[in-house]
């Protein structure tokens, strides 16, 4: 699970521009990664050999000889996308110039296809970009070739993101706090995921606007779900069962509480009975009593 650990914020340095991240960016999407809370001692101090402090709150990506080796570091990771772009190739027998910077498309429900669109999104498709793990110094829309090119690697990068996090979800605010150190500080996050309703699906919890990576789910549930995942659904079902247990609990004691008022109101309304039975006996023995001893008298 360390080591998982470390691979995944090595992932998260590999994608930045420079090799460098803001400690504090890590820590608001803990949880999606299942990082500890100490993770900044138990992981990132711990292996000195991958990570340098630069201040305080920014970190440096090293490699296992303890130099800056952004490159070659970024060389060793591939996106996820890559392994469904592979298997469209070999199992589809689709063209590479089809499957190269392509990713997977998913429509939601109701989704209207306008005259011209199939081909607008073909066209999309075959775009090449910047992938994620690529390297350039400075990251710009004239340096990837354009504004349509600079915004195919935005979606890029935000997609291996997700990829990283174990339930393939994270609240769309807190990628604000990658924008600079992943290199798309020039796009509206929120206006790039709602262009692409195909490869990200939003969901909105009150206040809080969440991304989904529509890939990664079918009729509600994660298709490849992490072991993870599931200790935490597991553990989530054991909440919510203790709590129906509770309010199951809760139900009989009302019942049986309910039993027993009734049984002591009926035991109270016999002994009600039994006393007006009992002073109706001696009342009639009182007046047989005075009834003879006043014929004894007469």
């Amino acid at each position: 699970m360390e080591e998982a650990n470390v691979i995944k914020i090595r992932k998260i340095l590999s994608l930045s521009v420079n090799g460098t991240i803001h400690i504090h960016s890590i820590r608001l999407i803990r949880r999606e990664l299942i990082l500890p809370e100490d993770s900044v001692d138990s992981i990132i101090r711990k292996h000195c050999r991958y990570f340098r402090f630069v201040d305080s709150e920014t970190i440096e990506l090293l490699n296992s000889s303890g130099e800056d080796a952004i490159d070659k570091q970024a060389a060793t990771f591939t996106a996820q996308v890559e392994k469904w772009r592979e298997k469209e190739y070999t199992d589809k027998w689709l063209s590479e110039f089809e499957t190269k910077y392509a990713f997977p498309i998913s429509f939601p429900t109701g989704f209207r296809l306008v005259p011209g669109f199939k081909e607008k999104l073909k066209n999309c498709q075959r775009l090449q970009y910047l992938k994620p793990y690529q390297r350039i110094h400075k990251v710009t829309s004239r340096t990837c070739g354009g504004i349509r090119r600079y915004e195919k690697r935005a979606v890029g990068v935000i997609h291996e993101l997700l990829c990283l996090t174990v339930e393939k979800v994270v609240e769309v605010e807190r990628f604000a706090h990658f924008r600079r150190d992943l290199g798309f500080h020039h796009v509206n996050v929120r206006e790039l995921l709602l262009k692409h309703p195909w490869i990200f699906y939003l969901s909105q919890r009150g206040n809080t606007l969440y991304v989904f990576l529509r890939e990664a789910y079918q009729k509600g549930n994660l298709v490849e779900p992490d072991e993870m995942y599931q200790v935490r659904r597991e553990m989530m079902d054991l909440v919510l069962l203790g709590r129906r247990c509770t309010k199951l609990l809760r139900a009989q004691e009302e019942s049986e509480d309910d039993k027993d008022e009734g049984c002591t109101m009926e035991e109270d309304e016999l002994d009600i009975d039994e006393i007006s039975k009992n002073a109706h006996t001696n009342a009639s023995s009182k007046q047989v009593l005075q009834f003879s001893s006043q014929n004894c008298l007469d």
